[in-house]
This record gives C-alpha cells, structure tokens and sequence, in this order.
C-alpha cells in the first residue's frame, strides 16, 4: 500500500511539473490588432527579426532588430523580459513563427506574432507613406499586360521558400508556353511601390490576365501540375 502511494505521488510531482515547463501559446494578431496593441500598451517589447538591411529599410516604430539568423539570437533576446508579452514579426511570417517558437522554449510568458508580418501591415495601409518610388508603379505594370496571350505575374522574392521552389519551374514554362502565355515575374522587394499599390500581401502571389482582365489569383505554393492546368 505504501509502494502505490509512493508511485502515485511520483506520477503527480511528474506531472504537475511538465504542466509547470508547458511552453507559452503563440498568439497570432492581424495587422490592425497588432498595431492597437503595440501602440496602446506604451513601452513594450517589439522584436523584428529580420535582417539589419530589411531593417533599415522600414521597421515599426520602437522595435528592436534581433536576426533571426544571427548565430547568436537566443543570447541576444535572452536579455528581454520573459515575464512581460513579447511581439513578433518579420516580412511575411515565416521568420516570426520560428522565433516566436524558440521565445516559448525559452519560457517567454506571452508571444504575439505578426500575422503576414510586414507585408499584410504595409496592405492594410500602417506603414508611413512614402514619397519615394521604388521600382515600377501602376502605369508601368498596365503596359505589361497589354497582350493578345495570357499574362501571368508572378510577385516573388529572393528569400521567399515557396518562390524559390516555383521559380525553376516557371522559367521552363516561359519558355515552353510562350505560344499561349507571357510570364513575367516580379520582385516584390525591388518593386515596394507596385507592391503597396496593389495592395499584395503575401508571397508568392500569381496573377493570371486576359484582354487586361484578372481571371485568377493565388497566393503561396502551387505545384507545376496544378499551375498548368489554370493556364
């Protein structure tokens, strides 16, 4: 009888402790709630883990730069307050979702993440307008549609996953369906003001025109099968 009491407070002590280590929830927040947070709550904790270039390009007020792919991120963020929220975001999320991921195993209380990170906060219209055009503006991206095939635009980035696995693919297809289609890809991160513009929030993100008219959209990774199909 002695021996089960003693499995059994075992078991308990086991068990409430793994209860205790349970990493925090990662709560993710859509551009316009994340601002109210992170505006209303005074002083806080804004962490964009992108890299000093993206950085010094745009960033949201008060944060502070900690690279996700710096060798030392977890020493660097290890100095903030675990006890208080910490919010997160990066260019489109994939960044953010890891960091936020390495903040709760290290026993940040409370995370908030960016949903679509910079690109959904610049679509919803909270970046600070810029007088500045970068790349080709909405005239210029008219003309290139002006065509007697299909056009399909493909917005991508040089350190998007999905883009990089699509690009091979695509150029095989510019060539081979040049009779039917005209396929032009743009670099989103060369073309902020195009980009802004039309409001893409979201990489990759492929549009398909005829006569002009958008007939289709999609936006993350489609496979070279389906892809063609739509064309």
């Amino acid at each position: 009888m002695n021996y089960f009491k003693i499995i059994l407070a075992v078991f308990s002590f086991t068990l409430f402790s793994c209860q205790g280590q349970e990493s925090a929830k990662v709560e993710q927040l859509d551009a316009k709630t994340f601002s109210e947070k992170v505006t209303r709550n005074g002083e806080v904790q804004l962490l964009d883990v992108r890299t000093p270039e993206e950085f010094s390009d745009q960033h949201i007020f008060n944060a502070k730069n900690i690279n996700w792919f710096d060798s030392d991120f977890a020493d660097r963020v290890a100095v903030l307050d675990k006890s208080k929220p910490v919010y997160v975001y990066c260019k489109s999320g994939g960044r953010s979702a890891k960091a936020s991921a390495k903040l709760s195993e290290m026993g940040f209380t409370k995370i908030y993440e960016l949903d679509g990170g910079m690109m959904k906060w610049n679509a919803a219209g909270l970046s600070k307008p810029s007088t500045e055009t970068i790349g080709m503006t909405q005239d210029d991206f008219n003309k290139l549609l002006i065509s007697d095939k299909k056009v399909l635009i493909d917005f991508y980035a040089e350190w998007c996953a999905p883009c990089k696995k699509m690009g091979p693919y695509l150029d095989k297809m510019t060539t081979e369906m040049a009779d039917k289609v005209t396929i032009i890809r743009i670099d989103a991160d060369k073309n902020k003001t195009l980009v802004e513009q039309m409001k893409i929030d979201g990489l990759p993100t492929l549009l398909l025109y005829e006569n002009k008219e958008l007939k289709w959209k999609n936006q993350g990774f489609i496979s070279e099968q389906d892809l063609i199909k739509k064309l």
